[in-house]
């Protein structure tokens, strides 16, 4: 059963323990009542001290394990599947959020019922958290910072596990053959960019985006 007006933050992650201490601080920096939004936490069969960083905040978050690495989509549907919230949005282990992410987000669907998701703007930033660049999330659309209805969500099938990359898009394409997602323009996501983004690996993102093209015709 849903719970009315939770939020269920979903947040895969798979050796990140020098960024995930960042990005759990800022969800429980929320100008929301604790008690209107869960975490959940997904470890992806981390090797290095990303599970001890994670028990550090004990009933704080809720911890899910995959013994081996099981990859992004398969997580996050894994999150989705046990989260009670009636929104749900994905926040990287990477990254970290503005304080009033959750309560704009939220307070704009809970106000525009035919509006199905929302995507807030973001900013680029380096590992040192240097400001890079602001971007569009409508025109440079990212898998992170979309509340979406969770229903809306499940009545898709979730995440197609078979895209360990562009999962996103893959997604997004589903969704929005069935409903829309609306831009709000406040910069509220920080997406980190360093040298372990999976963005980063050419070879692994062409060959993602050739099956993505085939399975969706364009």
């Amino acid at each position: 059963m849903r719970k009315k007006n939770i939020i269920s933050i979903i947040i895969p992650v798979f050796n990140q323990e020098k960024f995930i201490g960042r990005c759990l601080r800022s969800v429980l920096s929320q100008k929301i009542d604790r008690k209107n939004y869960e975490i959940i936490v997904i470890n992806d069969g981390s090797k290095d001290n990303t599970l001890k960083i994670l028990k550090a905040f004990g009933d704080e978050i809720i911890i899910l394990h995959n013994k081996t690495n099981k990859g992004l989509p398969f997580s996050i549907n894994k999150g989705i599947k046990k989260s009670q919230g009636e929104f749900i949005v994905r926040v990287d282990s990477d990254d970290y959020v503005n304080k009033n992410f959750l309560y704009i987000l939220k307070l704009f669907l809970k106000e525009n019922s035919k509006i199905d998701a929302v995507s807030c703007d973001y900013v680029l930033v380096d590992d040192k958290e240097k400001f890079l660049k602001r971007n569009n999330s409508e025109k440079n659309p990212v898998g992170c910072g979309i509340m979406f209805r969770t229903k809306h969500l499940l009545s898709i099938g979730m995440y197609d596990t078979k895209f360990l990359a562009h999962e996103d898009k893959e997604l997004r394409l589903r969704f929005l053959k069935k409903y829309n997602i609306h831009r709000i323009p406040l910069a509220l996501y920080r997406y980190r960019k360093h040298k372990k983004n999976i963005t980063k690996n050419k070879k692994v993102m062409n060959l993602y985006f050739k099956k993505l093209r085939k399975k969706h015709k364009f």
